[in-house]
């Protein structure tokens, strides 16, 4: 009689007379031999792909429909806090604040997007994700009432702050949640979609928001996204279920993690426990996560920890932080640029401003368009790997993850530098439009390769890597709007877009640098997967 439960994929210990014996080892045949008596009724993962609740094994439609609703409550987060730019007149007009007190709140929401990931969305990988997505946005809700009748300015900043808290968690762990649900060769898909919907939130912000005010009271801005937030709170309920089932090791880190079952899904294998308890009637069974000894201090400690060592300890994370955090910076820089620069130039009143970034997100939409042409090189490049290292898997390789962002890097000077110079009165202003499209197809494409590499070759702390780069994101995002519109005032609209051009230029080399010597790096990294 197997000592495995082929339904379940946990181990169970072979039984005689229905009494229990002693199960096999953890890991037999690769972590050595049987685990000690106390360990002997852990609950504990056979095979990640084997198991009848792996997330793996979900079907392709609910794999999609959950990317899908992370991805638009992402959507929703970012469009929030871009749409609040169309407030300022009707905001200013009642509260009687300058323009510069009415730019902080943008600062402050994305700032919260920054800060509240830090303390909540690490947290995922200790308690899993769907407690940590209800809870985050059931306050994100709350937090948007008091904005929607706030009676002074410092209310609105306030509150952005906190609901940019904890709706910012999405943006952080909705990529740990889809690498929970889709195998390394088929992950840039998802991740392109979720990576599409969230870069376009910020360039729809404007367009809804100028809408809203030009027909309504400035206040259905906040209505508007309490009605569209309270929908996604019911899918969220409803649709997204606990995906944190498993994280994938080398064999290497399989013989030598001592606790690799808490890293192996707690909220899965709790629940496997209890299961096992109830259909054996053995108390003995137990998951990891239930004999513990970690206390929540301790674990708030090594959730804000681990980003920053990933920033401070990993070259490629930082480097590729920084890109991501200067492409964000630039697009909110532009929340003040874009109506400075459209009405001078051509005389586009505050709605006709707001439309002007489309541009970015038409530019979005086109570098999904080329999620194609990306797969044949993807896979061309997996064929060369396969025959070149005898057979060993080249979707496994993390650097191919940034072809899409080697292109990206060529686009996004590309179209700032024409943006800068045909911002001119004897050019039709569709030139700098198509300049913006450029920029926004870059953006997509960086992003993408960024994400989904951070997540490839982090596997072992994914949410800590993706909110180490939410984190570096938006500070720069919170600081590039307090000074855009003085420096173009400054050194004319031509040179101001030229420097930021100029920025992007010199990161350009990063995706493929890290492409072509990433491996070598990830081999004498702390965290990343070799």
């Amino acid at each position: 009689m197997s000592g495995i439960d082929a339904s379940s994929g946990l181990h169970q210990p072979p039984s005689h007379n229905g009494t229990p014996t002693e199960p096999r080892a953890k890991h037999e045949g690769i972590g050595g031999p049987a685990r000690h008596d106390r360990h002997a009724f852990q609950v504990d993962w056979d095979d990640g792909y084997e198991h009848d609740v792996s997330p793996m094994r979900f079907s392709g439609v609910k794999k999609w429909l959950i990317v899908f609703v992370i991805a638009h409550v992402s959507l929703c987060v970012t469009c929030a806090s871009s749409i609040y730019t169309k407030t300022f007149d009707g905001m200013e007009a009642e509260f009687q604040n300058i323009r510069i007190i009415s730019m902080l709140g943008l600062s402050t929401f994305v700032l919260g997007l920054s800060l509240g990931p830090m303390v909540i969305s690490p947290l995922s990988e200790f308690y899993g994700r769907r407690p940590i997505y209800i809870v985050s946005w059931t306050l994100y809700l709350i937090c948007l009432v008091p904005q929607a009748f706030a009676k002074n300015v410092e209310t609105i900043l306030v509150f952005r702050f906190l609901s940019a808290s904890t709706g910012g968690v999405f943006l952080a762990v909705a990529g740990g949640t889809v690498r929970d649900i889709f195998p390394t060769a088929v992950l840039q898909a998802p991740m392109a979609l979720l990576s599409i919907f969230t870069m376009s939130g910020p360039s729809l912000g404007p367009v809804i928001g100028g809408a809203i005010n030009f027909i309504v009271d400035w206040r259905w801005t906040y209505y508007f996204l309490i009605i569209w937030s309270f929908l996604l709170w019911v899918q969220i309920v409803l649709f997204i279920p606990e995906t944190f089932g498993q994280i994938y090791f080398s064999r290497s880190q399989l013989c030598s993690n001592t606790d690799l079952s808490y890293s192996l899904g707690p909220v899965l294998l709790k629940r496997a426990a209890r299961r096992r308890r109830a259909e054996t009637g053995d108390a003995r069974w137990f998951a990891p996560i239930e004999r513990s000894n970690k206390s929540i201090p301790h674990t708030l400690h090594l959730s804000l920890l681990r980003p920053f060592q990933l920033l401070f300890f990993e070259p490629m994370c930082l480097n590729l932080c920084l890109y991501a955090a200067i492409l964000l910076g630039i697009i909110y820089l532009f929340f003040g640029a874009f109506p400075l620069i459209f009405h001078t130039v051509y005389y586009f009143n505050s709605w006709q401003s707001g439309l002007s970034f489309l541009g970015i997100m038409l530019g979005t939409l086109v570098g999904f368009l080329i999620e194609p042409m990306r797969n044949c090189i993807s896979r061309w490049l997996y064929s060369s790997h396969d025959n070149v290292s005898g057979g060993a898997r080249g979707e496994d390789t993390p650097e191919f993850r940034l072809v899409p962002a080697m292109l990206g890097s060529v686009l996004v000077p590309a179209g700032l530098f024409m943006f800068a110079w045909t911002t001119l009165p004897s050019v039709h202003w569709i030139f700098p439009m198509i300049g913006s499209v450029l920029f926004g197809a870059g953006n997509i494409l960086l992003f993408t390769g960024i994400f989904t590499f951070l997540v490839d070759a982090y596997p072992s702390c994914a949410a800590s890597a993706l909110a180490a780069n939410s984190f570096v994101r938006n500070i720069f995002a919170a600081a590039f709007p307090l000074f855009g519109t003085q420096m173009y005032e400054a050194i004319g609209f031509q040179w101001a877009s030229s420097l930021l051009a100029f920025l992007t230029v010199v990161m350009m080399p990063f995706p493929y640098i890290f492409f072509r010597y990433g491996s070598a790096i990830r081999k004498k990294s702390r965290f990343a997967a070799d």
